[in-house]
């Protein structure tokens, strides 16, 4: 059996009742390709809310979550917390994160772990900056990234790996179809040599660069592009364009 298509949009901070009420008409207006497994990526605040309103087919995720299950961390939010509100999904490792708010591969892997351990499927992100890439390291970092998770769990059953290149996160830049393939091709090389062979067939691998309906097509039809991790193009109809990009 093939993987299955995976299309994720990450709101970010936008969004209020309204706004969503918005998102949320055009995704049940769809048509949404039954085949293709679709997860939003809401902030906390409006989590509850968006699972009461959103049609069931669409899961929700969670854009943070910490390491541990309580105690003194205030801003913070855990699994228990997610599951609580009925969400089964959290995306952990976001450029944002760590570019923002500096947290390290270590800390990454460690929360996704305890995300897994909790019950909660975890969207991975990984990717090079424009510098990186530059410099022929694209491959070296997000190997580094990928490896941080790996010394951290052993089951990769829930996790989809998103590979996002920093430089074409809300620029207008988009890696070429043959560019985002090579470091999916490469990616799923890594999990083979270094994980298993099985996990290395199985991993999903997303997109999450600068994905819109114009380029979707050419970018799913890519042989290791398992779907995509959205951003912008999230909060507008067009979201229902790349949902379908996988016919």
């Amino acid at each position: 059996m093939g993987r299955k298509f995976v299309v994720g949009g990450n709101w970010k901070m936008n969004g209020n009742k309204s706004q969503i009420c918005d998102i949320v008409s055009f995704l049940k207006t769809g048509p949404l390709n039954p085949e293709t497994e679709v997860i939003v990526g809401v902030p906390a605040i409006f989590l509850d809310y968006v699972r009461v309103n959103l049609p069931e087919n669409i899961a929700i995720a969670a854009q943070n979550c910490y390491k541990v299950a309580k105690g003194a961390f205030t801003g913070e939010i855990s699994p228990d917390m997610i599951k609580d509100v009925g969400v089964n999904w959290v995306i952990l490792g976001h450029s944002e994160r760590r570019q923002i708010f500096g947290e390290t591969d270590e800390l990454i892997a460690e929360k996704i772990a305890h995300a897994l351990e909790s019950g909660l499927k975890v969207i991975a992100c990984i990717g090079e900056t424009l510098q990186e890439r530059e410099a022929g390291k694209t491959e070296e970092v997000v190997f580094r990234q990928t490896q941080a998770i790996a010394c951290k769990i052993k089951d990769w059953t829930n996790v989809v790996v998103a590979y996002e290149p920093v430089w074409a996160i809300g620029t207008g830049k988009t890696a070429s179809p043959q560019q985002a393939q090579e470091v999916h091709r490469a990616l799923r090389q890594w999990f083979c040599d270094h994980v298993n062979a099985s996990v290395g067939e199985s991993i999903r691998i997303q997109y999450g660069g600068s994905v819109t309906a114009a380029n979707c097509k050419e970018l799913a039809a890519q042989p290791d592009i398992d779907g995509f991790l959205v951003g912008g193009a999230s909060l507008k109809p067009e979201f229902v364009n790349i949902i379908n990009a996988k016919q």
